[in-house]
């Protein structure tokens, strides 16, 4: 079944632009029953049950994930041997934590949280090598992401299909224009949203 799950990164939710902006999207599409953005638990080992979830509802969606949920996206595709979209997608996080234990605040939510060595761990639990089946991913990157450096990205995913685009920043400027493509990736008809100005979401 063609269908897209989503993955929102570290302290984000699917209240965030890029989620909304692909939710109102496939609901002008009528296809919202085809689309899943689960607002994930933060804690690694809950939220990939809970994509795993997902993915046995949908069948074999096209997964888009978003930073953190760009490296989530990378174990589940090579788990399920999915086809995935990576948007400025977190590289070895759990290498990349240091100081930053403690208390954290989802900044959709507000909820509070302390970000703890377990957490460190579930994440490194999830480390996979580079993919082996490179031709399954797109990965989009954005030159002045102020908060990975899209070069650990572009060497990760060296063998993959590479958007780099000067300037921008992690939260990825133009995501909105750049939908149909995604929808494309998923393998819906562009005949479902040709007649949409995607620039108005």
């Amino acid at each position: 079944m063609t269908s897209i799950l989503y993955i929102h990164g570290l302290n984000s939710s699917p209240a965030s632009t890029k989620a909304s902006q692909l939710i109102r999207a496939v609901q002008h599409a009528d296809l919202s029953a085809q689309l899943r953005v689960p607002a994930l638990h933060h804690h690694p080992r809950q939220a990939i049950e809970q994509l795993q979830a997902a993915i046995a509802e949908l069948g074999r969606p096209l997964l888009v994930g978003s930073s953190l949920g760009g490296y989530y996206a990378t174990y589940l595709a090579q788990q399920h041997g999915l086809d995935a979209l990576l948007i400025n997608p977190a590289v070895t996080p759990h290498k990349r934590f240091d100081g930053h234990l403690g208390p954290q605040t989802n900044h959709y939510t507000g909820e509070t949280w302390q970000l703890t060595h377990d957490h460190v761990q579930a994440l490194a639990e999830l480390e996979v090598a580079p993919p082996r089946d490179p031709q399954r991913y797109h990965v989009w990157l954005q030159t002045a992401d102020e908060t990975l450096d899209y070069r650990h990205a572009q060497a990760y995913y060296a063998g993959c299909t590479l958007d780099i685009r000067e300037g921008g920043d992690h939260s990825y400027q133009g995501f909105a224009e750049r939908l149909p493509e995604i929808l494309s990736l998923a393998g819906f008809a562009p005949a479902i949203w040709q007649d949409f100005d995607f620039s108005t979401l």
